[in-house]
């Protein structure tokens, strides 16, 4: 959305940014009559998020059963990826790790829930996304147990799709076709994960991450072989 960043409290008058509070409240007096100063809208789609798995891990060092354990870290990770956004005040924002690694956990995380019985590789695998999500680490592809590929692929299907919406709205503001021609095709990639309901391999939803990330990279550095690797990757998989 566009919006004017900068508000300005009607009852204490105190000025305040939209784009670091996410809030019409005033952060002085608590008031919600304030208006926008700027005469410019700007693109935003960011808010202030952050990801807190204390609760999670807190339960897990108690002794709880992992599936309540598994419960805690996806409503979480809901709460974090909710609203999320990657334009910030007019600023293409990265898809970034923990934002990754807060989705694929999330989706671990109901498919334990849902689970009769659990393998140690699932538990571990598990494990240690809660153990790194908060601080954007997450296994390579090859350490994804085969019952947690197809979780993994949906996780990272949506991510990318909504970065790529993002993407999209940023693209309108400033027109770049080679950009364009790269995420176009995203779309067919992203309906064929979730019509396979996530059975592929986890290789290629790593190279949907990658190319995903590659693109906003060429966008916000101007870097030239970002875009030349993500038009690589995407060859790779047609």
């Amino acid at each position: 959305m566009r919006i004017r960043g900068q508000r300005e409290c009607r009852d204490c008058g105190t000025r305040w940014a939209y784009y670091e509070t996410g809030s019409v409240e005033c952060p002085a007096c608590g008031s919600l009559r304030s208006v926008g100063v700027e005469e410019e809208r700007t693109l935003h789609t960011a808010t202030p998020a952050s990801l807190d798995l204390t609760g999670a891990r807190n339960r897990l060092e108690s002794g709880e059963p992992l599936r309540e354990v598994a419960d805690v870290a996806a409503e979480a990770c809901r709460e974090y990826v909710r609203g999320f956004g990657f334009v910030k005040a007019g600023e293409l924002q990265p898809l970034g790790e923990t934002y990754l690694a807060a989705t694929e956990l999330r989706y671990v995380a109901g498919r334990l829930e849902r689970s009769m019985t659990l393998d140690d590789d699932e538990e571990f695998y598990f494990l240690s996304l809660l153990r790194g999500a908060d601080h954007g680490e997450r296994p390579p592809p090859e350490e994804v147990p085969e019952s947690l590929r197809s979780a993994r692929a949906l996780a990272y299907a949506r991510a990318v799709s909504a970065y790529r919406s993002d993407l999209r709205a940023y693209l309108e503001e400033h027109p770049d076709p080679p950009a364009t021609d790269v995420i176009g095709p995203l779309d067919s990639r992203l309906k064929r994960v979730e019509a396979l309901d996530g059975a592929v391999p986890a290789e290629e939803s790593e190279l949907l991450v990658r190319i995903a990330q590659g693109v906003g990279r060429y966008l916000r550095e101007d870097d030239e072989s970002a875009l030349v690797e993500a038009r690589d990757r995407l060859d790779r998989l047609r």
